[in-house]
């Protein structure tokens, strides 16, 4: 493998897994490791290998066909990939809002800078980063630095708070309590929405595509998750010895609470770090990986793609200027979009590997890879009807 592929390789690998580590992200393992404890290991364990078994398929499918996920939807059915895309702006443009937001709240316990204006002036950073003169190796660069940099201090407080990693151990082979709707809920936080298909997208923009790159997708989708895992397993650990120590979280923010109860004024500036950089990322993440899913890789020219990214990021943190945090009930609609697109979007992808295989430039899918794509897609129907039964009961 080139160096200059190895590259390519780790930014998409890390695009993904910085795109899930978002505001929400934290949020979620804090509050499901308060409710569950130890337990929460066994969540997490699962989750990961539903993850792995999801994003192996979508990987390969759009690695090996070298084509976005509309542009295969579009092949299977005409409009249908308009339709994934229209399913994934709705979400993506509230969900930004939400990682702009983050990104505010970062920069205030970090810095004390009031949030919006925190989150305007990060999101001019990210805009930045795309009007770079190499946008595509800066924003593989930036996204490694970040995830690292996340990793880095969420387990230096997770060696600070002392948590008991044998009990947790211990729960994710012997569960003390089994909650299915944490599973779900993760799996949903962590391949949802745009963020499945951010890496492969990535991969496609820098031209590693066809049969021949097969162990590199794999190598690829299977490390962006773990990933993601080790990230959630560090911050779970970290809140997990807080809380065992018996500290009484603040209600109204349980993570930053966490941080400070472990490691005092210095705990609370590195959750501003962590948040921050959860933030940018997934702002990055989020913004051009729903500008791919409006665009053609051959069509459309480099300048339009980076000029409508910018415009996204604009239009999302301006959103956040003037109205603040986007309200519960859209965000339970941003949620419900996003759960429906996951089953949908890998469906049609699944399909291409089960009946459209010449969509797939000869190569030979393997069945024992199928069949754990439909088994895990199968879940994926459930944490549909989970994200859309919250809009149901809102306006019941």
């Amino acid at each position: 493998m080139s160096a200059s592929t190895r590259s390519t390789l780790l930014g998409a690998m890390f695009l993904m897994a910085t795109s899930a580590i978002g505001p929400g992200f934290i949020t979620q393992t804090t509050a499901f490791t308060v409710q569950l404890g130890a337990a929460f290991a066994f969540a997490i364990a699962a989750s990961i290998v539903v993850d792995i078994a999801l994003q192996l398929n979508v990987w390969r499918v759009i690695g090996v066909s070298g084509r976005r996920a509309q542009e295969l939807g579009n092949l299977v059915l005409p409009g249908l990939g308009w339709v994934m895309a229209a399913l994934l702006l709705a979400g993506g443009l509230v969900f930004n809002v939400g990682n702009v937001s983050g990104a505010g709240l970062g920069t205030d316990a970090m810095l004390g800078l009031d949030p919006r204006v925190g989150g305007a002036v990060s999101a001019l950073i990210a805009i930045g980063i795309f009007l770079s003169r190499r946008a595509g190796v800066a924003v593989d660069r930036i996204v490694v630095a970040l995830g690292l940099v996340m990793i880095g201090l969420t387990a230096y407080i997770a060696i600070t708070s002392d948590p008991p990693v044998g009990r947790a151990l211990r729960n994710v082979v012997l569960p003390e309590e089994v909650s299915f709707l944490a599973i779900t809920t993760l799996i949903g936080g962590t391949i949802g929405g745009y963020i499945v298909y951010a890496g492969a997208h990535r991969l496609l923009d820098s031209g590693i595509t066809g049969p021949e790159h097969v162990r590199d997708i794999t190598r690829g989708s299977v490390t962006g998750i773990v990933l993601t895992g080790v990230m959630r397993v560090v911050l779970f650990l970290a809140i997990l010895g807080v809380v065992t120590g018996g500290a009484a979280l603040d209600p109204g923010s349980q993570a930053a609470s966490a941080f400070q109860q472990a490691a005092g004024q210095v705990g609370l500036r590195v959750f501003g770090i962590v948040l921050w950089a959860a933030a940018i990322t997934s702002i990055i993440g989020a913004s051009y990986t729903t500008v791919s899913f409006l665009t053609s890789r051959t069509a459309t020219s480099d300048r339009t793609g980076t000029l409508l990214v910018c415009g996204f990021i604009a239009v999302t943190a301006l959103a956040f200027v003037l109205v603040g945090t986007p309200p519960t009930t859209l965000l339970v609609f941003a949620g419900a979009f996003n759960g429906l697109l996951l089953p949908f979007g890998i469906a049609v992808l699944l399909w291409v590997a089960t009946r459209r295989t010449d969509l797939l430039n000869g190569y030979r899918y393997p069945r024992w890879l199928l069949v754990v794509g439909w088994l895990a897609w199968l879940l994926t129907l459930y944490l549909a009807a989970n994200s859309v039964r919250p809009v149901i009961e809102l306006f019941s």
